[in-house]
């Protein structure tokens, strides 16, 4: 158990504190058992730490976090670390990336009943599963899920300049006295199309240079071991996988054929929903479905768009579509706390009350003519008008 404490305060001592997510003072920390699930790279580790250093620091003795993939774990388990750590005066446990560690949920579980004293946080991918037969967490646990950095959380990354997130019901009555505010202290649109290449994952500041790399490699872990190994997906299909990525990315946008997408594959029609289902679950793709009716593993989606712009910069390099570059931006920031589904007229449906066509400053309302509650979210514009708003003021949402 040392070297975890050890290496636990190695990795406090050096987390910077300067800028904290939204998500921080949103999270319920006196509950006893908190989950935070997200796509890799989007910050999850750096919260737990964070909150540890800015709100536990008289407490550190009292507080631990570990990483269950750490080899310490091969010999050891995590109800022997738990009650070790309780009889040492324990009160507070981080457990990062759980999905790495057989049968989490149980232990987990035991830790929650048989020691009520202490307070359990813990992280895993977005495939993690909270309910399942041995363990029900679901009704122990207050679960969150990370997204990575919205455009205003960017900004504040970037300049040090605050503003409070807007609800979406405030920019769909007050746009105009919304984005007058916020441009007399910066100029968005000078700062938009960097955030669109390189500002969704927190750790594009770090070797800057070097971020694409770091973006295929966590594209890669994603294809390569979280899905191999907690949804079964054949590592035989991962280039093809890959390859309809960068497809996906240069599109305009997606609408996949699935008969001829599984015929020029290889892959078995079925098989093919079920592996787009997952790259929607892993956070790698948004899959927009019709308004009508569940989403299930062999419903084919509409359209499909990356997770987030950076990824289209990442996959399909100068070859990325900026018409769906745009419409991606817009289905990445409303899909966090909304309901987001294709429309037959206009490009996106929103809580089956709005309509959204998406598109440049020049983009006329004529695919959205005459229908009620209908709306145009262009770029390149610092304030709109009547029916149009400007797209990145979409991204101050959280």
């Amino acid at each position: 158990m040392e070297t975890l404490l050890e290496r636990y305060r190695q990795r406090l001592q050096h987390t910077n504190t300067d800028f904290l997510r939204s998500l921080m003072t949103r999270i319920e920390w006196n509950a006893r058992l908190i989950g935070i699930k997200g796509a890799r790279g989007v910050g999850k580790t750096t919260l737990l730490l964070q909150y540890i250093k800015k709100n536990l620091g008289e407490d550190l003795d009292k507080a631990l976090y570990v990483s269950l993939d750490n080899i310490w774990f091969n010999q050891h388990s995590l109800v022997e670390l738990a009650d070790s750590f309780v009889k040492r005066g324990g009160k507070f446990l981080f457990v990062d990336e759980v999905h790495k560690y057989p049968n989490w949920s149980q232990e987990i579980k035991n830790i929650y009943d048989d020691y009520q004293e202490l307070k359990i946080v813990f992280t895993g991918s977005s495939l993690l599963e909270i309910l399942n037969a041995r363990a029900d967490l679901s009704r122990r646990a207050i679960i969150y899920h990370m997204h990575g950095l919205s455009f205003r959380e960017y900004l504040e990354m970037e300049l040090g300049v605050h503003f409070e997130p807007v609800m979406f019901d405030d920019i769909m009555t007050n746009h105009r006295g919304i984005s007058t505010i916020i441009q007399k202290e910066i100029k968005p649109l000078q700062y938009f199309h960097d955030y669109l290449k390189k500002g969704y994952y927190p750790f594009y500041q770090d070797l800057p240079h070097l971020y694409y790399n770091r973006l295929n490699e966590v594209i890669n872990m994603m294809l390569e071991i979280e899905l191999p190994s907690l949804r079964k997906m054949e590592l035989a299909y991962v280039p093809r996988i890959k390859q309809l990525l960068s497809i996906i990315a240069a599109s305009v946008p997606f609408s996949p054929n699935v008969s001829k997408l599984s015929s020029k594959i290889n892959i078995s029609r079925v098989t093919l929903l079920q592996y787009l289902y997952y790259l929607d679950e892993v956070g790698l793709t948004i899959n927009l479905h019709s308004g009508s009716g569940g989403i299930s593993k062999l419903q084919k989606p509409v359209k499909i768009y990356l997770e987030n712009t950076n990824l289209a910069y990442s996959l399909a390099t100068e070859n990325a579509n900026m018409g769906n570059i745009r419409e991606t931006f817009f289905a990445n920031q409303l899909k966090q706390s909304h309901r987001i589904t294709s429309s037959r007229k206009g490009d996106f449906k929103i809580d089956d009350q709005y309509v959204f066509e998406i598109g440049g400053k020049n983009k006329i309302d004529s695919q959205i003519k005459g229908i009620e509650n209908a709306f145009i979210a262009a770029d390149n514009i610092e304030i709109g008008g009547y029916q149009t708003i400007p797209l990145w003021l979409f991204g101050f949402m959280y």
